[in-house]
């Protein structure tokens, strides 16, 4: 074993011990980056990396987008198209069993289209959601359970902020991206309400049936979803046709739920301002991780980690599909315990030479990448959108959400398997982009 080797094992100890000191994991990846890379090559390169990486993430033009879809999810939310998204939901499903559950899904893949945070996702549902479930008699285990499951889709139905990331790492066009997870965002949704109905066909009564809705009030519940329609179909189609980049439909979709919310009255000056702030806080936290990354990866790339774990996993003669399975296993499981951003941030670089050698397509891998990631959210013990519930609605207890999280869990295990069987429903979109 080379010093080097002996500096890599070093430096990721040092790593999981920050983290388990609860250090922001941006800010454990800037030390441990900055440290290991000095201990290498020598403390002067150390500290100009240190004054260069953090000028060269913020001045990325590719980055910008994410201040912008920010942005964009603090102003929907105080322009109240998440209430609406779900009155509307629960005017077209409350009245079937299990119909509010299945609302609840519905309304979280509509504002994850507008939002692109499952932790947002989660934490604005929760308020909407929760207590009309418990209004109607749902157990704080499945309701609570529906509502963490529904916010995994913030991260999968563009525009996603972990995407952009993932674009970054790999110099890949986060647009492509971007439309490649509408097909699995859509399998996502449908699955979700799929155990809804499996949960309330088996034990029918845990899952009550809501108020049924006459044909005029379901459409005319529908006005109120135009905005996020609007949004939308501007970012998506505008990307997709290649109208504008998705820097530019960042930009633009901010611009209009910003215009959208001062025409309903849903927001004021002094309410902007508070957006403003929301966002550039949510950013800066978001910016300290991709600094973070940028610093540890220059560490990785001089202690070459990354060509000695991808010769050793492919030592190992698992084939592709092999080594893909042991991967996506590593990624689920290290979900358990890490934050869903640091675990994409801290393996993509690592096992990304893999997935080349291979000749895996990197937007596929990256899909996949995500839909591995949504099992973090959601998986005990440090699964982020089981403790953002419990933050939002403290009277919850946490063992019970984490027992109505799992029927998902399963659900979404089946899913990763279905997209890696049929690759053409995460490629199929971009293929036929220009």
């Amino acid at each position: 074993m080379s010093e080097r080797d002996i500096i890599a094992i070093i430096g990721f100890i040092s790593l999981f011990a920050l983290m388990l000191l609860r250090v922001p994991v941006g800010i454990a990846m800037s030390l441990v980056g900055v440290g290991g890379f000095a201990a290498v090559v020598g403390i002067d390169p150390a500290l100009n990396l240190l004054a260069m990486s953090p000028l060269r993430a913020v001045t990325n033009y590719e980055l910008s987008v994410i201040p912008m879809f920010v942005l964009m999810g603090v102003f929907a939310t105080a322009s109240g198209m998440s209430s609406e998204l779900f009155r509307s939901a629960n005017a077209w499903f409350g009245g079937r069993r299990g119909g509010l559950g299945t609302a609840t899904i519905a309304s979280c893949a509509g504002f994850s289209a507008i939002c692109g945070s499952s932790v947002a996702t989660a934490a604005t549902m929760t308020k909407i959601a929760l207590p009309e479930m418990r209004r109607l008699g749902y157990s704080d285990s499945l309701a609570t359970g529906m509502i963490a499951a529904g916010g995994t889709l913030g991260i999968l139905i563009p525009p996603s902020v972990i995407m952009v990331v993932y674009a970054f790492i790999t110099e890949q066009d986060v647009g492509r991206l971007f439309i490649a997870g509408v097909i699995p965002g859509l399998i996502a949704v449908l699955m979700h309400m799929t155990v809804i109905w499996l949960i309330g066909y088996f034990r029918p009564g845990t899952v009550p049936a809501g108020q049924k809705t006459s044909w005029t009030e379901k459409f005319a519940s529908l006005r109120g979803t135009w905005a996020i329609a609007l949004v939308f179909v501007a970012i998506i189609g505008g990307i997709y046709q290649g109208i504008v980049t998705p820097t530019e439909a960042a930009a633009l979709g901010a611009v209009v739920t910003l215009i959208i919310g001062f025409v309903r009255r849903s927001l004021t000056w002094r309410g902007t301002l508070t957006c403003l702030v929301d966002a550039l806080k949510t950013s800066v936290s978001i910016y300290t991780v991709i600094i973070g990354a940028l610093l540890f990866g220059y560490f990785l790339t001089v202690t070459q980690t990354p060509q000695k774990v991808a010769d050793l996993l492919v030592g190992l003669g698992l084939g592709p599909m092999g080594t893909l399975a042991l991967i996506l296993s590593f990624f689920i499981l290290l979900g358990c315990v890490l934050e869903s951003m640091a675990m994409m941030i801290l393996l993509v670089p690592i096992v990304f030479p893999v997935i080349v050698h291979f000749g895996f397509d990197p937007i596929w891998f990256g899909i996949i990448m995500v839909v591995a990631v949504e099992l973090g959210l959601i998986t005990p013990p440090v699964g982020m959108n089981l403790f953002v519930i419990k933050s939002v609605a403290p009277d919850t207890n946490l063992v019970q959400i984490m027992r109505g999280a799992f029927p998902f869990v399963l659900m979404d295990i089946v899913r990763l398997v279905l997209l890696v069987a049929f690759p053409m429903l995460v490629l199929y979109l971009p293929s036929q982009m220009g």
